[in-house]
């Protein structure tokens, strides 16, 4: 077996996905990442309970996942995605959104939706990565955006990923 057919097989469970990034509940939407290609493609899994604190608010008496926390379920499974190609950890490092285009919102994610998140790499360029990702339900598209995203490393000199005696 080939090291991308291994890779595809290989999910990572909630517990490994937070060794990976730093998010924690309330704040942690991806809860499984499969179909990886290192560096290239995976798919995060988000079960939407009706217990997330954000229905309280969106809305009580009828309770939709806030497209933005959709687009940051889409943004976790793609940072996931790139610490783990990267064989990194979060530590000393943080992911910041750089930019969110061509977001639309489909249909409406309620609780016990489970959400499915493809992500695909479009271009890295140093340590900004720009991603195009989309969330179903069951076969039904709900969302999809691009979006760009810097890992920041505050040890290093302007947070730059590479040795500071390398050619910038």
């Amino acid at each position: 077996m080939d090291s991308n057919a291994a890779a595809r097989g290989l999910v990572l469970d909630v517990e490994q996905i937070k060794r990976l990034l730093p998010h924690r509940a309330p704040f942690l939407f991806v809860e499984k990442l499969a179909e990886i290609h290192p560096g290239e493609s995976a798919v995060g899994y988000k079960a939407v309970s009706y217990n997330e604190p954000y229905f309280q608010g969106h809305f009580p008496e009828l309770a939709v996942m806030p497209g933005v926390l959709i687009v940051e379920a889409m943004a976790q499974t793609a940072g996931a995605l790139v610490v783990h190609s990267m064989g990194q950890t979060p530590t000393n490092r943080v992911v910041y959104f750089m930019t969110i285009d061509k977001a639309r919102f489909r249909r409406p994610v309620r609780p016990g939706d489970l959400l499915r998140i493809p992500v695909k790499a479009l271009r890295r360029r140093g340590t900004v990565w720009k991603f195009a990702g989309e969330a179903y339900v069951e076969n039904e598209l709900c969302a999809e955006a691009e979006f760009g995203a810097m890992i920041y490393d505050p040890t290093r000199p302007n947070g730059d990923e590479r040795p500071s005696d390398s050619p910038r």
